[in-house]
């Protein structure tokens, strides 16, 4: 049986915020390094492990957000785990395939196609390089999110985005803005960056951002709150490795499912006093 998907819209967005008082988007990267040794081992683990996570995490989380690389090293059977881990993902909660897509138009077309249809995710992060050909076949899809990337929270991010007048990062966060709609598309702004997150949210008032960097990466809750909510939240707060491997040496599934679901809600409970709830 399909997925039913819910979040459609910016609205549909909120009003799965209010009622779960939370934000927050879990980013599945399943290390296969760091999964728990009580999952066992390969693409089984990998996915026991996040189906462990969605299951201890989705009554505060609207949004997973699993990232391909982590699968895509067990070629067709990593595929065909994640396909499940999204069918497994209540519909209330949004699917964002961290894929970083983009590249000229007839190849966009069959990303879209392949991470839309194929794989079922509601969203998936776009690389604006190559420019609006490329990223058209994605926000033509008035039915799925596109996520832009931004402004990154990676120490790179100052090689190529902080530079010209105005830097790289507000060029793309305007002349993109054409490209799509605050229903189907928001645009990636990392966490560790909170002094610059009020010049992006001017540039984009009424867009969802998509904000990595919390956690592990040192992003605090509380300075993107204050530089980043609007009138209808607009904020996804992703939190990966603080989340899934928030027990260090679990001896049972059980052990890792508990640290992961008390430090989601720790997360979850910040957010609800940042929206006022």
């Amino acid at each position: 049986m399909a997925r039913i998907r819910t979040l459609n819209n910016r609205t549909e967005l909120y009003e799965a915020i209010l009622a779960k008082k939370s934000y927050l988007c879990v980013g599945l990267d399943p290390d296969p390094n760091l999964i728990p040794a009580c999952f066992g081992s390969g693409v089984d683990a990998v996915e026991a492990f996040c189906m462990s996570i969605v299951d201890c995490t989705h009554h505060v989380a609207v949004a997973y957000k699993p990232n391909l690389a982590f699968f895509e090293p067990y070629g067709a059977e990593g595929f065909f785990a994640l396909e499940r881990i999204i069918q497994a993902i209540p519909g209330n909660c949004l699917v964002i395939a961290d894929a970083k897509r983009g590249d000229i138009g007839n190849t966009s077309r069959k990303y879209a196609t392949a991470m839309f249809d194929t794989l079922g995710a509601d969203a998936v992060t776009v690389a604006p390089y190559m420019g609006e050909d490329s990223v058209r076949p994605f926000t033509d899809r008035k039915d799925r999110w596109t996520i832009l990337l931004a402004l990154t929270s990676n120490p790179g991010a100052d090689d190529f985005e902080f530079h010209g007048s105005p830097p790289l990062f507000e060029k793309v966060l305007t002349k993109a803005s054409d490209w799509g709609t605050p229903d189907n598309l928001m645009f990636v702004v990392g966490a560790t960056r909170p002094e610059v997150l009020s010049r992006v949210r001017a540039l984009v008032p009424d867009s969802f951002l998509l904000v990595p960097g919390v956690g592990a990466q040192g992003g605090d809750i509380n300075a993107v709150a204050s530089a980043g909510l609007n009138a209808q939240c607009g904020l996804l707060v992703n939190s990966s490795r603080g989340i899934l491997y928030a027990s260090k040496s679990p001896k049972t599934r059980s052990d890792s499912s508990s640290a992961s679901r008390i430090e989601a809600e720790k997360l979850a409970s910040k957010m609800a006093v940042t929206l006022g709830l």
